[in-house]
């Protein structure tokens, strides 16, 4: 077990209690937990990089960490009125149909690899600094209202735009499948 997959595992059990501490109101210790995962998420990757301490694990973990951080964070947010509900349902539908896709790909044997688009990276910068600022608001008292609907909006914009990038490349990967000299297993 690699130094950086011990720290992303720490990330996923931060996960049960940053959602404790958004349910009790704990305000602080949500943006604390939430501040730590992100040092934790780029220390790990150095630490990676650095040491050449790769691994397939943490090629499939740190993602799956990343995404139950960010995906609790905007139902909890959603469900305690801090964030518009359908911002949570778009961004988690997102996820899951990139999800589906994939394993549709693979079940169908035509596995596709899954690259992040520059427009992914954007939403993903975008999702983490509202996710911040939701959480920073009531943990130091501040009046946010105007940039969290700002970030709101650039969130969901980029967030159908990445969802849309994505089907666009799925697409491609699976009608170039469907080439008929490369039907497996079809009736003549």
């Amino acid at each position: 077990m690699t130094v950086p997959n011990l720290i992303t595992i720490g990330r996923l059990l931060a996960v049960p209690v940053l959602i404790w501490a958004l349910i009790g109101g704990d305000w602080m210790l949500a943006f604390g937990i939430f501040v730590a995962a992100g040092i934790s998420d780029a220390v790990d990757g150095a630490i990676a990089r650095h040491f050449d301490q790769h691994s397939d694990l943490g090629l499939y973990l740190d993602p799956i960490a990343d995404k139950a951080l960010l995906v609790s964070v905007f139902v909890g947010l959603a469900l305690l009125g801090r964030l518009p509900d359908w911002l949570a349902i778009a961004v988690v539908s997102r996820d899951l149909l990139i999800v589906a896709a994939v394993l549709l790909s693979y079940v169908m044997g035509r596995p596709v690899v899954v690259r992040p688009l520059l427009v992914s990276k954007l939403n993903t910068v975008a999702q983490i600094v509202l996710a911040g600022v939701a959480l920073g608001e009531p943990a130091f008292e501040l009046s946010l209202r105007a940039e969290i609907d700002f970030l709101v909006a650039v969130t969901v914009v980029l967030t159908g735009v990445s969802a849309a990038a994505y089907l666009v490349d799925w697409l491609r990967h699976m009608n170039a499948a469907d080439d008929p000299s490369d039907r497996r297993g079809d009736p003549q």
